[in-house]
């Protein structure tokens, strides 16, 4: 599986990438650091170990081409500026580059091998030659109706109006007897259709489908990728008459003895499984197959009996005991000699009970769930489930094409069979009947017995996985977020998280809405605040990070499938957010509560008794609001006692930031006067939705005496309301002119929209502040005008990799850009 998304192009390989500067497009070289499907990570040629300057780019978009292109093509070869700072003679660097590159092949990166795997090549409609399962030296065509994930759905030439049981067949693309258009003429094979096909059609009409696949064109440009991933088919030692032990690919049930009846070449052997009755008694003649020495399904003599395994006799066999020196001597043959075979390697990864995806051997276009049962050498025996009529537990080589890994089906849209109801309630019953019964058996010790013990083992814990499983748990980012959770942080988390055991999904929840919020620290004090213990959960360590500091409380996690959509529900209630912000229901379009009316843009603050009269507050709000006003009383009381006990900042700096924002120094104390400042704006940010004239109105009027606590005087709010802007999408307006003791920084004037600016333009604009040096920095990641209005703070720490300094000085430019381009463009 994992090598059908290989697109031939692996990390060190060399390459030319278009390096646009502002003066004149030239090209450079490039090295591939990873790649994953068409995305490459290339390194410019000079920059050596520094990843800073790391690129990702579209094989299918990017203008990319292998080295000595721009030699043949008259193109300039010119690095980009960061280069030409660290090597002044980067003509000298070069040509040592250009000596000792290892370049990219031009067929991938030019053609239709373009970013195409070899999966992707193999598309709908494409003929095929397929070899005979029963006659090395026959081939017929075929035609691609499904590609899933490589798993190839054919219809055989000439077989239109046919029963799809016979006309239809699935083969791995890297099955060895699949072949493009040609092959069989290059190794002088005869066309001839399979054997179960040829009493369907006249004579006739076989010949002019001959005719017809003898026309085919041959396409040679795929030839070396399609056969890239092959492995080379050793040759063998078998000749005709040897006795061995074969599984039988139309029933791989059971291991039965067979022999090697007809040698095709030193590649291929036909082996026939042993049927010792009458031709009469013969249902549909014996079955046969074809083999190369590494066939799965092929064992020497005496396997079965040194690794534990029932060998089946033979049907018609007389005899209770199947014997295989008396058999041989009945036979009058000889066995297969061990060499014949190959060795099996130690290095085996798969473990009973481990989980699997594989093909139903009856009805091929089926994919079921499976088990892995028992596991001898390199040959398992799993327990297909989703089966309407059960079928014995299959034998399979781990190297199969048979078998996937877990969600493969998922990944290529495939439908899955899972496991049927039915079977689901009959295992409950028998783990609740008998949670004592292997106990009371133990002194039986008859193999069926175990069996049944280890069934109801596995009975009662699939009935306890059942009640401990989670669901999906959705984020719903158009939710109301609250004043303590990031939108735009809350919109790059993934869709859901889940299934799987529940306190597993919800702690990784909860760790995620944690890392999501403007104060890490105060989201996990909101969430340790629930100390009654109703859940009846199980404790859970959370971390957060702040401001350099860590911390770390236990929170209640509930343990049951049947808690978690009220336990996600009150966990929003205590956030201060939508109920619906996450859980295990999707919001598609429209919230059930109504929380699109609901916003963080502006607050209002209130002295005395009037504080906690709400302003503008919606209809049909959230009842999590009434929260904050029940504790307020509570809260205060612990911010004087803090200001009595602890070494505080003065009133004019306990807080200079916007509300719902970062703040606080990180440290224990500072936390906790951080959370009491906290929970006063929390309820700030239940009474925001004022409209501009009214606040203004209220901002006019002078204060009237009031025995609100001295440490929140007026003024200290104003200058909350002042100081360094948020990055957030929800805080991102500019300083109140009106506002005393700070200073206006000058108004910027854009000649043109920045949605218009090229990478020219901003480095231009870049140069003009004391960022300049940042400069080359723009210039290397392409980022335009359009890219520059969607930065902030995080990604421009994270991705230009700069110090938290340098960073809020380039965002303050930033957010100025933001600033004009509304006031001027956006109107």
């Amino acid at each position: 599986v994992d090598q059908g998304l290989e697109t031939g192009l692996t990390p060190g390989m060399k390459l030319e990438v278009c390096v646009r500067t502002e003066s004149e497009t030239a090209y450079w070289m490039a090295t591939i650091i990873t790649t994953c499907g068409q995305l490459l990570l290339l390194r410019y040629e000079g920059y050596q170990d520094d990843r800073r300057a790391d690129f990702w780019c579209d094989i299918m978009t990017a203008d990319l081409h292998p080295i000595g292109w721009s030699k043949q093509q008259g193109r300039p070869m010119r690095p980009p500026e960061g280069v030409r700072e660290k090597h002044q003679d980067w003509e000298a660097l070069l040509e040592k580059a250009l000596a000792e590159s290892c370049s990219v092949p031009a067929s991938l990166l030019e053609g239709a091998q373009r970013g195409c795997n070899p999966i992707d090549l193999l598309s709908p409609g494409l003929n095929v030659e397929l070899v005979d399962r029963q006659d090395a030296g026959a081939v017929w065509s075929a035609v691609i109706e499904e590609n899933v994930g490589g798993r190839l759905r054919l219809r055989y030439d000439g077989t239109d109006g046919l029963p799809d049981t016979q006309s239809i067949t699935w083969v791995f693309y890297l099955d060895p007897l699949l072949h493009l258009p040609g092959w069989a003429q290059e190794h002088s094979c005869t066309i001839r259709p399979p054997a179960a096909l040829l009493t369907l059609r006249t004579e006739a009409e076989w010949d002019e489908v001959k005719k017809t696949i003898s026309s085919q064109a041959q396409d040679s440009s795929i030839k070396e990728e399609f056969y890239r991933d092959r492995s080379a088919i050793n040759p063998h030692s078998f000749t005709e008459g040897m006795k061995l032990e074969a599984v039988d690919p139309a029933a791989p049930f059971t291991i039965s003895p067979a022999t090697v009846v007809k040698v095709f070449n030193d590649q291929f052997f036909l082996v026939q499984m042993d049927d010792m009755r009458d031709e009469a008694q013969k249902e549909g003649g014996r079955h046969s197959f074809i083999c190369h020495r590494d066939s799965p399904g092929i064992f020497p003599t005496q396997w079965s009996l040194k690794n534990g395994v029932k060998l089946s006799s033979p049907p018609g066999f007389q005899g209770q005991d199947f014997d295989w020196a008396d058999y041989l001597k009945q036979c009058e043959a000889e066995v297969a000699p061990q060499q014949c075979f190959p060795s099996d390697p130690s290095d085996q990864c798969i473990k009973e009970s481990m989980m699997l995806e594989a093909v139903n051997p009856l009805c091929p276009e089926n994919i079921h769930v499976a088990t892995v049962t028992k596991v001898k050498g390199q040959h398992m025996w799993i327990r297909l489930e989703g089966l309407k009529q059960a079928i014995p537990e299959i034998i399979v080589h781990t190297d199969s094409m048979d078998i996937f890994p877990v969600s493969w089906c998922e990944t290529n849209g495939y439908p899955l069979q899972h496991p049927c109801k039915p079977r689901v309630e009959k295992q409950r019953k028998v783990a609740v009947v008998q949670p004592e019964k292997p106990r009371v058996l133990s002194k039986d010790s008859s193999p069926d017995t175990t069996k049944q013990q280890i069934n109801s083992s596995q009975a009662e814990m699939g009935q306890a996985n059942g009640k401990y499983c989670c669901p999906k748990i959705y984020f719903n980012h158009r939710c109301f977020s609250g004043p303590y959770l990031n939108k735009g942080r809350i919109a790059e988390l993934p869709q859901c998280v889940g299934p799987g055991n529940c306190v597993l999904v919800l702690k990784e929840v909860l760790t995620l809405l944690i890392n999501s919020a403007y104060k890490p620290s105060r989201v996990l004090r909101e969430l340790q605040l629930d100390q009654e213990g109703r859940w009846q959960g199980h404790g859970e360590t959370l971390k957060a990070k702040y401001k350099g500091k860590s911390y770390r409380a236990t929170v209640e996690i509930v343990r049951t499938a049947d808690q978690v959509a009220d336990f996600c529900r009150k966990t929003c209630i205590k956030l201060e957010c939508c109920p619906n912000l996450f859980g295990p229901k999707m919001v598609l379009e429209r919230c059930s509560e109504n929380c699109s009316v609901l916003t963080k843009t502006k607050y209002t603050y209130y002295y005395g008794k009037k504080k906690s009269r709400r302003v503008g507050r919606p209809p049909g709000g959230h009842s999590n609001l009434e929260g904050g006003v029940k504790r307020r009383g509570r809260r205060r009381k612990r911010r004087k006692q803090l200001f009595v006990h602890k070494k505080r900042r003065s009133s004019a700096s306990v807080d200079n930031t916007p509300a719902g924002s970062p703040q606080g120094s990180g440290d224990e104390e500072d936390l906790d006067e951080d959370d009491s400042l906290s929970e006063d704006t929390g309820s700030e940010l239940q009474d925001e939705l004022m409209d501009d004239s009214e606040y203004s109105e209220k901002k006019s009027q002078p204060p009237t005496p009031s025995p609100s606590p001295p440490e929140t005087p007026r003024p200290t709010r104003k200058r909350r309301k002042v100081r360094s802007p948020s990055c957030s999408d929800d805080e991102n307006r500019p300083p109140s002119p009106k506002s005393p003791r700070t200073e206006v920084p000058p108004k910027l004037c854009l000649d043109s929209s920045p949605l218009e600016w090229s990478v020219t333009d901003v480095v231009r604009f870049i140069r003009t502040t004391d960022c300049a040096p940042l400069a080359r920095i723009f210039i290397d990641q392409e980022i335009d005008g359009q890219a520059l209005l969607l930065l902030n703070l995080p990604t421009v720490q994270e991705c230009m990799d700069l110090k938290l300094g340098p960073a809020i000085k380039l965002c303050h430019h930033i957010e100025r850009v933001k600033l004009a381009f509304y006031q001027q463009f956006a109107s």
